[in-house]
């Protein structure tokens, strides 16, 4: 049995506002005004004298938690074209070839998270080169200062890395760029703020559920056992983000993964006992039933939201799948939620390129199958931008989709007791 998310609260503004306990849909909306600032701060902390130095011979990133995806963005948009390795490190041991000639980025919004802070300290102690980004107050800020590397500062209510992403990601992408590893100038980044502030102008709590594209496809995934996937690279780790939002703000699990390396795994999952094609289950139709695909019984509609940015689409369900709409849930037990696919696609190449073709071919073979087996199938695709403005599409969809799906379900997005008795548990 699926959850039941209050779509009457998703459209009370005052109601959400009182349930979101430290702001979170608030903070997600500050994201154009994050990148504004983080260039600001990022200036003042000297951050152009990268572009001065040598090139180094590599650059290892440290991020955990929520500040994670920041080493993942780096390496998506600095793997096509630059000159030296990027690698993720989430805590210590460095390897071992880290030493003088290499820059470690460490990233944490307090500057206290045990494994960059670590991985900081001990790439300083090789003499390594630093660049860091946390509080100003902080032993992370410290280490950088004692080993003259560069630090830029988080600013203020920035109280969870969940909702300050593009305030640790912004510099981040800026040193990158001064040193020729990625195309990120400053128009860039704007241009990433100003498509950060649409999404926050259309997905904001006032604007109701039927015109609002996340509320809308909270309000779908509530109703499924939601598995994401990316349809290239860049779909891939928006994908993960997705993953780790909706776990985190709506405790709902989400696997996820990327074409085309993931389709196997992920179409594997169409032949389980969350799909039509998996075979009798409580609830659902056997042999001795009228199967749903004998007859059009469908109750929704397609919605098509074609915005000027952007757009999300849910499919019809396929008339081969389904469930039993004669099921009775006092005989039967209650039925299981069906398996919700969502598909996190790419702005299309213009003009096509044949691994573009190839890769759209995989795309729509695998939302074929995946409808044809009774999953319900939803997709977000970016619009037209440079690859960090295409990404921000998504980041915005799916951090606000994971907010109002947990503020559905009657949860504080920002406060999980169960997080905070295992804090509890592991303090020293």
């Amino acid at each position: 049995m699926a959850p039941h998310l209050d779509e009457a609260l998703l459209d009370d503004p005052d109601e959400l506002q009182r349930k979101d306990s430290r702001a979170t849909l608030r903070a997600l909306a500050t994201a154009g005004a994050q990148v504004r600032e983080a260039l600001h701060l990022g200036a003042e902390a000297g951050i152009d004298r990268l572009a001065a130095q040598e090139r180094p011979r590599s650059v290892l990133v440290a991020a955990i938690g929520g500040s994670s995806i920041v080493a993942e963005v780096l390496e998506l948009l600095a793997e096509p074209g630059s000159p030296v390795p990027v690698q993720a490190r989430r805590n210590l041991p460095l390897p071992g070839w880290v030493g003088p000639m290499d820059l470690v980025v460490a990233v944490s919004l307090s500057g206290r998270a045990p494994g960059p802070l670590a991985v900081a300290a001990e790439a300083a102690r090789r003499g390594a080169s630093l660049l860091t980004v946390g509080a100003d107050d902080s032993p992370l800020a410290e280490v950088t200062r004692r080993a003259r590397g560069i630090h830029v500062g988080t600013g203020r209510q920035r109280t969870s890395s969940r909702t300050a992403l593009w305030t640790l990601l912004t510099p981040v992408l800026v040193g990158a760029d001064r040193l020729g590893l990625l195309d990120a100038p400053e128009g860039v980044l704007h241009r990433v703020a100003d498509r950060l502030d649409e999404r926050a102008e259309e997905l904001r709590p006032t604007s109701e559920s039927f015109v609002n594209p996340a509320k809308l496809l909270a309000l779908q995934l509530a109703e499924t056992v939601p598995v994401v996937l990316g349809d290239g690279p860049l779909g891939g780790v928006a994908a993960a983000r997705a993953s780790s939002m909706l776990a985190r703000t709506a405790r709902m699990p989400a696997p996820f993964g990327e074409l085309p390396d993931a389709a196997s795994g992920i179409v594997a999952c169409f032949d389980g006992p969350y799909t039509s094609r998996g075979g009798p289950r409580p609830g659902t139709y056997d042999e001795r039933r009228i199967r749903l695909g004998d007859i059009d019984t469908s109750s929704w509609e397609p919605h098509h939201f074609d915005e000027p940015e952007g757009e999300l689409m849910e499919r019809r369900r396929s008339p081969q799948g389904g469930r039993d709409i004669f099921s009775d849930p006092y005989l039967d037990g209650p039925t299981l939620p069906p398996l919700g696919l969502l598909m996190l696609r790419d702005a299309p190449v213009d003009p096509p390129t044949r691994d573009s073709v190839q890769a759209d071919a995989l795309t729509e073979a695998v939302l074929s199958t995946a409808q044809e087996a009774g999953v319900r199938v939803m997709e977000v695709r970016a619009a037209q931008g440079d690859p960090v403005v295409r990404l921000a599409d998504h980041v915005a969809m799916v951090d606000f989709t994971a907010t109002y799906m947990a503020l559905g379900l009657g949860l504080d997005p920002s406060v999980s007791p169960h997080v905070a008795d295992l804090r509890d548990r592991t303090r020293g």
